[in-house]
């Protein structure tokens, strides 16, 4: 068994990871959260794997074009930004997407898949998200009234999911195992 995490993910383009990035810079000062996310680690996470036995990660890459086979790439837009874990000391601190019934059957598909190969998912349900920080770091309550929506309407279209390997002694640290085209 492998010593690192896997999971599928959408991979954010260039372009929405800088506008992302730019647009965090320009508010961080709000929010001080002890850890942000590295811009090149940003994802949507579609499926978390976790650690991959040798003959299920083969399965889930030798089968996954299969399942991807008549899904078109589409667009997403970025949303608003929100917290995960206690309202008054977020754990996770996000960005996501506006609803997506293309994001939605994606995510269906590559867990279902995951499923068949054999892996142990986690039963939550679907939250499309870019966590951009992590672990609340004040002794100032989080105010929840800074939450809002992203400026600027960012669309980019999705053609890709990729499979990553988690590194987490290196910065970025998600390094993409395997890459599955949307046609």
């Amino acid at each position: 068994m492998s010593k690192h995490h896997y999971f599928f993910a959408i991979k954010l383009p260039k372009e929405a990871k800088d506008f992302l990035n730019e647009w965090m810079e320009a508010k961080k000062h709000e929010f001080p959260f002890a850890k942000w996310v590295h811009p090149e680690d940003y994802h949507i996470t579609l499926a978390f794997l976790g650690f991959a036995p040798e003959d299920m990660k083969s399965a889930a890459i030798q089968t996954m074009p299969q399942v991807l086979i008549g899904v078109p790439p589409f667009s997403l837009t970025l949303h608003q930004i929100g917290t995960f874990g206690p309202q008054k000391k977020p754990r996770i601190f996000w960005a996501d997407v506006k609803h997506s019934e293309e994001l939605i059957q994606l995510q269906k598909k590559v867990y279902g898949q995951a499923l068949k190969v054999g892996f142990d998912l986690d039963k939550k349900p679907f939250r499309p998200h870019i966590t951009i920080a992590r672990k609340w770091n004040s002794a100032e309550e989080f105010d929840p009234n800074l939450l809002t929506d992203i400026d600027g309407d960012f669309s980019f279209t999705v053609n890709e999911i990729i499979l990553y390997e988690t590194h987490l002694d290196k910065t970025p640290k998600y390094h993409e195992f395997a890459r599955f085209s949307l046609k």
